[in-house]
């Protein structure tokens, strides 16, 4: 086989990777405009009286925290404003070496309450549980360090209600955020886990921990995220979500698949994998449901090192959690779950970044030593970055058609302007970052200390 041959091959194997990486999201993208309407009915029954109304079924709410003193006591006492009618706020003090528990016990009044703790997952030891006596519903377990999933799982030891979801101090909620997610669990007794999209909080206004307003940020590189926040954990979620692919869970159903794993890192999405993958085999009916709705909200870099930081940690967390369920794919029960959607982020999301840092190096570097044509590079390029733009505006106008939440004129310029940008090179350095985040994986090179530290104040899973 020639050169020649050889090159032909490749190229158009790199032209078919990147039309097939954008067209799959855009089709993604148009699931999603069916499933619009069914958004639309809802915030309209959503606006009436409901006969369930108090009695939504108890909900308890763990926060994860550890060495957090400057804001642990506004996250608390921005979860005890949420309107629910009956939730309990479970804090684990994951080992912190400063003052949390203090300051904990000085805010909310706290007192070592001798209760009965069922052990049904294993974690490390749990030192002491206090009791508010200013709040009933808020309880505090001082346990020693073993991790953010070591740490929910002694809270999912210690919870009483059936329904139980995880923030940390980073996630800024709405008032009725709680309302919102468990909808999919009243319309359907098979629902074993509600994924909520996450939205940027950059230049919103918060008070008291909650969300008060929507304000998009000054910074580009926030902007930028906004674009691929809404393609990423928004509408792609959603499309999946017509085919059941795709975080308030179960408590049981948890406990039965042996709760949070603590080798992985990115303990919640691999939870979600592993639910799959197990409900699968075991031929279980289940569904795990995606609310559009803006249900939390998390700060983004605005900076390139931390974006960095987040970017490597955010693919080893991707490929912990497809490594780790390998089984599903392509297994006899799998489904679409097991036939489709983990074959596509395999491809896509897993080795994805690879592939597409190495479309971009060959065509660069062939083009510079003159083995492929400039009306080729024209022509990928085009393809490339033409497409990625097409996915971002439609994407964009997804946002417009269906939650309106930048209403003015000047938010939907500025993010139509950064939805083209961000293809010019803000996606592809995110894409390399993807990529080293893979090798390092691959080769089992920890990550860097900036991203530990990035991890430790956004340790949502």
């Amino acid at each position: 086989m020639t050169l020649s041959v050889v090159l032909n091959y490749a190229t158009w194997g790199v032209f078919s990777y990147f039309i097939a990486y954008n067209l799959s999201y855009l089709f993604l993208n148009m699931f999603a405009i069916f499933r619009m309407h069914g958004i639309e009915q809802g915030k309209i029954l959503a606006a009436l009286p409901h006969i369930h109304t108090g009695l939504e079924p108890p909900i308890s709410i763990l926060l994860t925290t550890r060495n957090e003193t400057s804001v642990i006591a506004t996250s608390v006492q921005s979860l005890l404003q949420l309107d629910y009618p009956q939730q309990e706020i479970i804090v684990i003090n994951d080992g912190s070496k400063d003052e949390t528990i203090q300051i904990l016990t000085a805010a909310f009044d706290l007192h070592p309450f001798p209760e009965a703790y069922r052990v049904q997952l294993a974690t490390q030891t749990v030192n002491r549980i206090y009791r508010s006596t200013r709040y009933p519903n808020l309880r505090v377990i001082d346990k020693e360090y073993g991790g953010t999933a070591d740490a929910l799982n002694a809270g999912i030891n210690a919870s009483r209600y059936p329904l139980f979801c995880s923030v940390d101090v980073a996630t800024i909620l709405h008032r009725d955020s709680l309302k919102c997610i468990v909808t999919p669990f009243l319309n359907d007794n098979t629902v074993i886990a509600a994924v909520g999209a996450v939205r940027v909080a950059n230049g919103c206004e918060v008070e008291n921990g909650l969300l008060k307003k929507v304000a998009l940020p000054k910074h580009w590189l926030a902007l930028f995220q906004i674009v691929e926040y809404l393609r990423t954990t928004l509408f792609a979620p959603l499309g999946w979500s017509m085919l059941n692919g795709m975080t308030l869970f179960r408590k049981a159903s948890v406990i039965a698949v042996g709760g949070y794993r603590r080798d992985t890192r990115s303990a919640g999405t691999e939870l979600i994998v592993r639910m799959h993958r197990l409900m699968r085999k075991q031929q279980q009916t289940y569904r795990i449901r995606f609310v559009a709705d803006p249900v939390c909200w998390h700060q983004v870099p605005q900076n390139l090192t931390t974006l960095k930081s987040h970017c490597i940690r955010w693919q080893q967390g991707w490929a912990d959690s497809l490594s780790q369920n390998m089984g599903l794919m392509f297994s006899r029960n799998g489904g679409v779950p097991g036939r489709i959607v983990f074959p596509f982020f395999l491809l896509f999301e897993w080795s994805g970044p690879i592939l597409e840092f190495l479309g971009y190096a060959f065509m660069l570097i062939a083009f510079a030593c003159g083995l492929v044509s400039w009306q080729a590079c024209v022509a990928f390029l085009s393809v490339a970055i033409g497409l990625g733009i097409l996915l971002s505006a439609s994407t964009l106008l997804l946002e417009e058609m269906s939650f309106h939440l930048y209403p003015t004129t000047s938010d939907i310029a500025k993010l139509t302007i950064a939805a083209v940008i961000s293809n010019l090179g803000y996606r592809q350095l995110t894409s390399t970052w993807r990529a080293l985040g893979m090798v390092r994986w691959i080769i089992g090179r920890p990550n860097s200390h900036a991203a530990i530290e990035y991890l430790e104040t956004n340790r949502t899973g």
